[in-house]
């Protein structure tokens, strides 16, 4: 028998059962995972939100597993076939495809060749041959031939001669070899370890594939694919560019036929029955088994490359979510546009709009002058602090345009900041915009929302789907359903680990806090309108539908600004207020006191405030919450500056040094927005001077970075850059950068395969090795050869 299922989670995630066991009760009595991360930490050992998101996917696993282990029992004990040594075997299948490769001899099937074959009794004869090749065949074959007859599943055509009725034996031996449940693990554990993955170009397909041109002749061990590339290859062969196929090296000992041959002993010996049995084994690999261990190994290699996409997906979401805010400053918005002009909005330190308009500055109207008026006007008005600009067509336009506008007016003290309007068209268009604004036309909501992002990126990103944000690389060939579920729960993790102002908050936002639906944040925006600002967290349950269960979960990651109590401010649950209490009574000061005195909060061991209940973790907790209240995990606030004179790719040239914002992060690298509409990709062999394993560990979306321009591809739109920036500049190593690296994030801070001018960039890839790193006593032997050849 297996283990219990918290002990194997436990070993998996190298933790002790009890933990496992405490988190698993917390989580099927509705509690999330924020909420136990955050507030449960005695129960769990600490378990961070990380380890238990793995937990919570795990569980879901194993116990469908379970369910489907029991449905398995049952069916083959209903056929009257479950012997002892079956129900063991299946009792420790620890994966779901190990318990369907036992149960595949026993699932019903459609009236196979091999079925009727055994309706006729052929079995006999199969048996026969196999145990004693010294028969003959066709002897032995011709004591099984019969007439046509009826069974209860329709008409059997009998056996009419001897060739007849070894076929069908032939076919039962099929059946069997191939439903083999150890002969299947071996073979697609073997085929995994040596399989070679091939693709070759549909022919005629060269001209309308071009951008898979670099996988018209690749070859590469299947074992070894890169995710991205994977996904790459699956991409031509969906746009029936490529095929695909697995083969194996020629120079192998173990072939599939042999090791099907030795599964179940059989030797080629030169009696007169090895001969047959020798072309049933051929035939069974060739006729049964490469083709569906090709399509499971191929279905493998998918499942891994998009568990790897989603996941740098949700990492690179998770950096811009918790990209630094530009706080409570008054901001005004520019949606860049050519002819349809600049939309324009000015939000309050809040993000409440209070003002809207459109102006022309660029062809056919080219109202320089009035436009540099209407938006000093605006700033003037309203006090304006901050200029968000989105990155999107006409951005440097529209940058040049505001530097002109700070330069007439200096006295106005304004800061511009190139904003990403990924996604702002999405939420324009959203249900939740029409609500907020049902009277301001679609294209005037992007630019609110691209004021907003540059205040607080996280409450305004909420707002959109996650998947139109645009950091991933290729989201649209995952599960959307695996992806949906993995960047909700990065976009819960996000939100609560910042926490939410109560009397500030969107609907959409709240929707995200730990133990409120979109209903209940709805219901509490709707009382919050009706009777003002919540004073306490109390109040929360005086919203409709809310709870004792929901207050319990949300009321922790919820702040009031200026309420009743200041520790409603503060990350410390209510539930925790009275271990405060005691603290502030031996203190002999009041709670405001001491949360304005961090040195009086280090000065508490927390160890006296310990009981049953609250244990050392929620102590330490609280007193750090004391000591920085309401603390935001975000960096602080900074912007880059892009290039002057650098507006397009036809401006770049190598060696040039600029300032730039990491867009997106992939296994092979990262994006950097420069300035020029185009992302560029510092691939990972230049990303720092070091050997670097996983990009991640240099950089993350909205990190500001010097980079250096390797090289630039005008007809390709392709931007090479890198941040080793003391090497001379030109392609680094002597390596063409492959085209599969940019194939799954062409530029533009989307992730739908699009540049920001919304035309499809160059996909593919290449059969060749990625270019090989160097560290620094690589750089410095290179460096001495070269002076001892000088």
């Amino acid at each position: 028998m297996l283990p219990p299922i918290p002990d194997r989670i436990a070993e998996e995630l190298s933790v002790r059962p009890a933990q496992v066991s405490a988190a698993i009760a917390l989580l099927d009595g509705g509690a999330t995972v924020p909420f136990i991360a955050r507030y449960r930490k005695e129960a769990t050992g600490a378990l961070d939100d990380t380890q238990l998101r793995l937990l919570e996917e795990r569980l879901g696993y194993l116990r469908e597993l379970e369910e489907r282990r029991a449905a398995v029992l049952e069916s083959i004990r209903g056929q009257g076939k479950l012997t002892d040594e079956l129900a063991g075997r299946i009792a420790l299948a620890d994966t779901k495809q190990r318990l369907e490769d036992l149960y595949l001899p026993y699932r019903v099937k459609r009236r196979t060749r091999a079925e009727i074959a055994r309706e006729a009794g052929l079995e006999a004869l199969a048996d026969a041959l196999i145990e004693d090749p010294s028969r003959v065949p066709e002897s032995e074959a011709a004591g099984y031939l019969r007439e046509p007859f009826e069974t209860d599943a329709g008409q059997n055509p009998g056996v009419a001669d001897a060739a007849a009725a070894l076929e069908g034996a032939r076919w039962i031996l099929m059946d069997r070899f191939s439903e083999d449940a150890e002969l299947l693990e071996r073979l697609r554990r073997y085929l995994w370890e040596h399989g070679i993955l091939t693709s070759r170009v549909v022919p005629e397909q060269e001209s309308a594939g071009a951008k898979f041109r670099d996988y018209f002749d690749y070859a590469e061990a299947i074992a070894k694919v890169p995710p991205h590339r994977a996904l790459a290859l699956f991409r031509g062969r969906n746009a029936e560019v490529l095929r695909l196929s697995l083969t194996l090296p020629e120079d192998l000992e173990a072939r599939p036929e042999g090791m099907i041959a030795a599964r179940f002993a059989l030797e080629n010996m030169g009696r007169p029955a090895d001969a047959w049995i020798a072309e049933v084994v051929r035939l069974t690999w060739r006729a049964k088994l490469s083709y569906s261990i090709e399509t499971h190994l191929l279905g493998q290699l998918k499942a891994t490359a998009e568990d790897e996409a989603i996941r740098v997906f949700g990492r690179n979401l998770k950096d811009l979510l918790l990209a630094a805010p530009a706080g409570q400053r008054v901001t005004l918005g520019l949606d860049p546009g050519i002819r349809t002009g600049v939309k324009v909005a000015v939000v309050d330190a809040t993000g409440k709009l209070v003002d809207t308009t459109t102006i022309y500055p660029f062809e056919p109207k080219k109202d320089v002058e009035g436009s540099l008026r209407t938006l000093a006007a605006l700033a003037t008005r309203h006090r304006v602090d901050l200029v968000a600009i989105g990155n999107g067509t006409a951005s440097r336009e529209t940058d040049a345009l505001v530097a002109e506008l700070k330069s007439r007016h200096p006295e106005l003290g304004l800061h511009s900041v190139m904003v990403s309007e990924s996604g702002a068209s999405v939420y324009s268009a959203s249900e939740a915009a029409a609500q907020e604004f049902p009277e301001l036309d679609v294209s005037l909501r992007g630019a609110v929302s691209i004021a907003r992002r540059l205040q607080d990126p996280l409450a305004e990103l909420v707002k959109i789907e996650p998947k139109s944000i645009g950091v991933g690389q290729y989201q649209h060939d995952v599960s959307q359903l695996q992806l949906s579920r993995t960047l909700d729960a990065v976009v819960e993790d996000c939100v609560n680990s910042v926490g939410v102002d109560l009397n500030t908050a969107s609907a959409p936002l709240l929707a995200r806090v730990s133990g409120l639906s979109p209903r209940l944040a709805e219901n509490i925006v709707a009382l919050r309108d009706q009777r003002g600002a919540f004073r306490s967290r109390d109040e929360l349950l005086e919203v409709p539908r809310l709870g004792p269960k929901a207050y319990e979960q949300a009321a922790g990651f919820l702040r009031i600004r200026d309420g009743d109590n200041p520790l409603d401010a503060s990350a410390v649950h209510p539930e925790s207020y009275p271990v405060v209490e005691r603290i502030l009574s031996d203190l002999g000061r009041p709670v405001i006191e001491v949360m304005r005195a961090p040195e009086v909060v280090r000065s508490v061991r927390a160890e006296r405030y310990t009981d049953e209940r609250f244990g050392l973790p929620t102590v330490k907790d609280i007193l750090a919450e004391l000591e920085k209240p309401g603390r935001d995990p975000r960096p602080a606030f900074r912007t880059a500056e892009f290039k002057e004179g650098v507006n397009d790719l036809k401006d770049l040239a190598p060696g040039m040094m600029l300032e730039g914002v990491v867009t997106n992060v992939t296994n092979f690298g990262a994006f950097v927005d420069v300035g020029v509409h185009q992302d560029g990709l510092v691939h990972i062999s230049v990303l720092a001077d070091r050997f670097v394993k996983d990009p991640h560990e240099v950089v993350k979306a909205g990190d500001i970075v010097r980079v250096k321009v390797l090289d630039v591809d005008l007809p390709r739109r392709r931007i090479s850059l890198s941040m080793r920036l003391g090497e001379p500049h030109g392609e680094p190593h002597g390596e063409r950068r492959g085209a599969d690296d940019q194939a799954g994030r062409r530029g533009g801070g989307r992730g739908d395969g699009r540049g920001r001018s919304g035309k499809m960039g160059k996909g593919g890839g290449r059969g060749r090795s990625e270019p090989k790193p160097r560290g620094a006593m690589a750089d410095a032997l290179a460096r001495a050869m070269q002076k001892r050849s000088e």
